[in-house]
C-alpha cells in the first residue's frame, strides 16, 4: 500500500517504470540542519515476487550550511552543501548521480486529519483500484492551511457501507466507500527552497518524503506498527516522532527541540566554544549520571581548553535534563492521542541525537514502555554506517525508492496528485535552465 503514502508525479513513475528492468541506483538524500546526509543503494528486482534486494554501496555526509531546523535559511550556502556531499559519494561509488528521493522535515511540517467519501463507480458494486484513487483524493479537498500544500496523504482505514476498519477495500463490494486519512502538509516557501537547492546541483528529484516516514519503513516491522509503536527521530534542532498503531499512521508531530539545544546547554555550562562543546557531548555526553563519582572528571585540556578539569557528573546532569525535557515533550504528545504508555512495541529511537549514552535507559523511565534503538533492517551494506543512527533516514529513502519501483513493477494502481504546485513550477524552470 506504499503507493497511497506518497505524493509522487507523473514523471517520477514514468521513469522509475522505464528502469524497472534492471538493477538500479537509488539515493536518498537527508536535509538536516547540522548534516546533509546521502545513501546510495542498488535494487535488484526479483521475478519470483513483489519486491527485490537492496544493498547500499556508500554514504556520505557533510555540514549542513545555509539549513537551520530543517530550513533554507541560503539558497546559495545550501546547493553548494548537496553539491559536496554528492561529489564525496560520486567519488566513492563511480557512478554519477541523476536523481533522488529527498527527505524533509522541520518545525514547516504540519499533520491532521481528514476524510473522503465517493460512490462506488461500477453498477455491481465492486470497488477497484480507481475507487480507492477517487476516495483519497477526495480526503485531499479538505482546504490546506493557508500556504501550505499537500506532502503525503496516508489513509488510516477505509469503509464500505458503514463496516469499518477495513485495510484494503479492492474487490469488495459495496456502495458507499470512505477513508480516514492522515494529511502531511508542508509550508509551500519550504518545499520550493527545498526543490530549488537540489534541482540547482543537476539532479532530479524523484519525491520529497517526510523524513521520519521514510526511517520508520526501514526500522519499523509491521508487527510492531499493528501493535502500536512510537518511531522517533532526534535530529539537530527539531525531533520528529510517527505514531503507528493497527499497522496505520495515527499521528505525527514535530518538536522543536534537538540534539543542538545540548550542545548550547554544555557550552553555557562549561563556558566553552559550541565547537568544544559538541566534541565533548560526543565523547562524553550521557544520560544517566548512577556511579560516578567527583573522582570521575574530564580534562578539558584534551579539546584544546587551558588546564581545566570539569566533573564529569556535572556534564551528565546538563545533558539529561535536556534529553528528560525532550523526552516528556513526547509524552506528551502521546497523552493528547491518549496513549501514554500504552504501545506495546514502545518507542524506536533514530536519529543522530539518538547516539547520547544510556538514552535509552531514560527513555524507558520517562515512557513507562519499552524503548530500543532503530537500525535499518533487510538491507544489506558493505560499510558501517548501515548501523550508524544518523543514517537511518537517508537509508530509509532508498528502501522508500526501492519500494516504489517494486510497486510500479508489480502494475499496482498508484494514488498520484500530480505534485505540488510548487515544485512543479520549479521543476520547469530548472529543467530549461540545465543542459
Amino acid at each position: 500500500m506504499i503507493g497511497y503514502l506518497t505524493r509522487s508525479t507523473h514523471l517520477g513513475i514514468l521513469s522509475m517504470a522505464r528502469r524497472k528492468q534492471q538493477a538500479e541506483i537509488i539515493t536518498g538524500i537527508d536535509i538536516g540542519s547540522t548534516a546533509i546526509r546521502i545513501a546510495v543503494g542498488q535494487y535488484t528486482p526479483r521475478n519470483d515476487a513483489l519486491g527485490g534486494d537492496i544493498h547500499i554501496l556508500g554514504t556520505a555526509d557533510v555540514r549542513s550550511s545555509g539549513v537551520a531546523k530543517g530550513t533554507i535559511t541560503s539558497i546559495e550556502e545550501a546547493v553548494s552543501s548537496v553539491s559536496h556531499v554528492l561529489e564525496e559519494v560520486e567519488r566513492l561509488i563511480g557512478v554519477p548521480i541523476e536523481h533522488a528521493w529527498v527527505g524533509i522535515s522541520g518545525t514547516q511540517i504540519l499533520s491532521q486529519e481528514s476524510h473522503g467519501v465517493i460512490a462506488v463507480a461500477k453498477t455491481d458494486g465492486e470497488i477497484s483500484h480507481e475507487d480507492v484513487t477517487r476516495v483519497v483524493e477526495a480526503a485531499q479537498t479538505v482546504a490546506a492551511p493557508l500556504n501550505y500544500e499537500v506532502v503525503h496523504v496516508l489513509p488510516r482505514s477505509f469503509s464500505v457501507d458503514g463496516q469499518t476498519g477495513i485495510k484494503d477495500p479492492v474487490g469488495m463490494t459495496g456502495v458507499r466507500l470512505e477513508v480516514d486519512a492522515q494529511m502531511i502538509y508542508g509550508a509551500t516557501p519550504h518545499l520550493k527552497n527545498i526543490t530549488k537547492a537540489i534541482y540547482r546541483t543537476g539532479i532530479d528529484i524523484d519525491d520529497l518524503v517526510l523524513s521520519v516516514m521514510a526511517a520508520a519503513n526501514t526500522v519499523l516491522t509491521q508487527e510492531q506498527k499493528e501493535l502500536g509503536v512510537c518511531m522517533v527521530d532526534i535530529g539537530g534542532s527539531t525531533t520528529t516522532i510517527a505514531v503507528f498503531e493497527e499497522g496505520n499512521i495515527l499521528h505525527t508531530a514535530v518538536i522543536p527541540i534537538g540534539s543542538n539545544h545540548i550542545t548550547n546547554d554544555l557550552a553555557l555550562g562549561l563556558q566553552t566554544s559550541i565547537e568544544i562543546a559538541e566534541r565533548i557531548k560526543i565523547t562524553h555526553g550521557s544520560c544517566n549520571g548512577k556511579g560516578l563519582t567527583k573522582k570521575d572528571v574530564i580534562d578539558l585540556s584534551e579539546f584544546g581548553m587551558p588546564d581545566q578539569v570539569v566533573s564529569k557528573k556535572f556534564v551528565t546532569e546538563i545533558v539529561s535534563a535536556r534529553v528528560v525535557e525532550l523526552l516528556e515533550k513526547i509524552d506528551d504528545e502521546l497523552l493528547t492521542l491518549q496513549r501514554r504508555s500504552m504501545l506495546p512495541a514502545g518507542v524506536v529511537l533514530c536519529g543522530g541525537g539518538a547516539k547520547l549514552h544510556d538514552i535509552v535507559d531514560v527513555a524507558k523511565a520517562v515512557f513507562q514502555m519499552n524503548a530500543s534503538y532503530g537500525f535499518p533492517t533487510g538491507i544489506r551494506s558493505a560499510t558501517d554506517t548501515i548501523n550508524d543512527l544518523s543514517f537511518t533516514a537517508a537509508i530509509g529513502l532508498v528502501r522508500w525508492g526501492a519500494e516504489m519501483s517494486a510497486t510500479v513493477e508489480s502494475g499496482m494502481k498508484f494514488s498520484i496528485p500530480g505534485g505540488t504546485q510548487a515544485a512543479k513550477q520549479v521543476r520547469k524552470l530548472f529543467r530549461f535552465l540545465i543542459p
